[in-house]
């Protein structure tokens, strides 16, 4: 019998195929871990927008509220005890006096018809040597406004205002109100 030729098989078998799967799914993976990084990134950014923005609508709250605070020191007191018996219930109230509600001016900065932040106002420990948080006795008051706009970054921002008789309200700290200078 005669033996038929048959060719020779490479030993190598798939190898080729098998290296390029290999740099395949090494590609996949490296691009999916960019992709990962980069979406990662991205939300960062938006978390330091929207927290710059919301503290950016609280300090216009505070400068929106702090002339109609000025103009109220005779409500203050009565905004005090409402604050200071919520506080008794709930460390965490928020009690709008009515003075600084959204009926006495607008709370909406960007016109969309939606309120943009709250206010309320909290004594100072100005009574010595036992605070009676419900009584003002040196016409100085903390001045709180929260962001509301971005529910899932809220701002506050706190200020401790004087009232003047004069009728300008003024800042205890740096800089001050009206070209003031600091008002200690």
């Amino acid at each position: 019998m005669k033996r038929l030729f048959r060719p020779r098989r490479d030993r190598q078998r798939g190898s080729a195929m098998l290296l390029t799967l290999i740099i395949i799914t090494s590609l996949l993976a490296g691009s999916s871990v960019l992709v990962a990084v980069q979406l990662q990134s991205t939300r960062t950014t938006d978390i330091m927008r929207n927290g710059i923005a919301a503290l950016y609508c609280a300090e216009a709250g505070l400068a929106a509220a702090r002339p109609i605070m000025a103009n109220s020191y005779s409500q203050w007191n009565a905004a005090f005890a409402v604050q200071s018996a919520a506080e008794l219930v709930d460390p965490d109230a928020f009690i709008e006096p009515a003075f600084l509600s959204p009926a006495a001016f607008s709370h909406d900065l960007d016109g969309d018809g939606i309120d943009d932040f709250r206010v309320m106002i909290r004594d100072n420990d100005d009574e010595f040597p036992t605070p009676v948080p419900n009584v003002d006795s040196d016409q100085l008051a903390f001045l709180i406004v929260e962001c509301t706009k971005f529910p899932d970054m809220p701002k506050r921002v706190e200020e401790l205002s004087r009232f003047n008789p004069g009728g300008a309200s003024n800042i205890i700290g740096i800089g001050g109100v009206d070209g003031n200078g600091n008002g200690n």
